[in-house]
């Protein structure tokens, strides 16, 4: 999802959360292997002729209001990479993403953070400086899970704010992209939640020169894919 995210907005030169949602509908319908269960549930929905607008608020119902997990917060990424986003549109950029599929606040102020971390460590700054960009005006839930010095749950389930508040702790306590990641995924083999931050955070605070291209090429995107893409971001701006 991601990746839909990614070419949407560089094919669209900008955030338009309509096509995005059309684009995510229209992967699930043919590649939709783990789009999370809430998302799934909306996009079911949205095939039997419901609007992804009224899909998810359904769901939201339906599942009495438990849908704060972390799937927003796993695709958001290129919204931090988009830099004809400006930095103020960011946080908003961010909520509404979420709310295609997850209408629950948490699942939104997270991915926020997420993107408005993940820009901060684009444009240099500081770790420190990153992460009080992404706490500012965030729910209480979220600035915990951005401060490293709080304890976070072992393991973390799919809730999102325990999900960043993972991710932070092991770029945190990492001096390398490789050992971030690595332990991320020898301490969560399984589930997968915490590790997909990681990569996204680690690689903002990293940079693209820090992931090898035999780690991307366990995915089944090419790694040729994902820099063109990064390539087309930066034309954006020129």
């Amino acid at each position: 999802m991601a990746l839909m995210l990614a070419e949407c907005l560089a094919d669209r030169g900008g955030f338009d959360p309509e096509a995005i949602g059309r684009r995510y509908f229209e992967w699930w319908k043919t590649d939709g292997f783990d789009s999370g269960p809430t998302s799934a549930m909306v996009f079911s929905k949205v095939a039997a002729g419901s609007s992804l607008e009224t899909a998810a608020r359904e769901v939201h119902t339906m599942t009495k209001g438990m849908t704060a997990g972390c799937n927003p917060a796993h695709r958001a990424a290129p919204l931090a990479m988009a830099l004809s986003i400006p930095d103020e549109a960011l946080a908003d950029a961010a909520l509404a993403e979420a709310r295609l599929t997850h209408l629950h606040p948490l699942a939104g102020d997270v991915s926020a953070a997420v993107v408005r971390l993940c820009r901060s460590l684009i444009r240099g700054s500081s770790w420190p400086e990153a992460l009080h960009f992404a706490s500012i005006d965030r729910l209480p839930e979220t600035c915990r899970a951005l401060d490293p010095k709080v304890p976070m749950e072992d393991p973390p389930g799919g809730f999102a704010p325990d999900v960043l508040a993972g991710a932070v702790r092991y770029v945190d306590r990492a001096d390398s992209f490789s050992k971030a990641l690595g332990k991320a995924l020898a301490d969560d083999p399984g589930s997968n939640y915490v590790p997909v931050l990681v990569g996204s955070i680690g690689g903002a605070c990293w940079g693209r020169s820090a992931i090898s291209d035999q780690s991307l090429s366990l995915h089944r995107t090419s790694s040729g894919r994902i820099d063109s893409l990064i390539t087309g971001f930066l034309a954006l701006e020129r």
